[in-house]
């Protein structure tokens, strides 16, 4: 997908902000079974077609408004991702702005978790 100019002017601005992941540093995770949560921000019907397992579906059009129930620690370790990672660096900055002490967007997204083979569900 071709992304323009302005969103990924917004995108680069929100990664002054925020850390990155890398997919291979979360599938270290899940295989040491730390306790983080794994936030899948991407669209229903992208969670439908496949997903990493372990992951919770927390649309990004919900997730500022319900990431309180959901997790309301504000210093619980948290990794969300989406197709490629540009919608994650948004929502962590916004997630940073709400109190969120150690969320991270994880880099390369769900495109990067599928091309290196690691384990999803569907």
């Amino acid at each position: 997908m071709d992304h323009s100019g302005e969103f990924l002017n917004l995108v680069n601005d929100a990664k002054t902000r925020i850390e990155e992941i890398s997919t291979t540093q979360v599938m270290e995770k899940i295989q040491a079974g730390d306790p983080f949560f794994l936030i899948d921000i991407r669209e229903d019907f992208e969670w439908e077609e496949g997903r990493i397992r372990g992951a919770t579906h927390i649309g990004r059009g919900i997730l500022e408004r319900d990431i309180k129930q959901i997790i309301p620690d504000k210093n619980a370790f948290i990794v969300l991702y989406c197709g490629g990672g540009y919608r994650t660096a948004l929502s962590a900055d916004n997630l940073q702005r709400m109190g969120y002490k150690r969320v991270y967007s994880m880099a390369g997204g769900w495109h990067e978790w599928e091309e290196r083979g690691f384990p999803t569900e569907r």
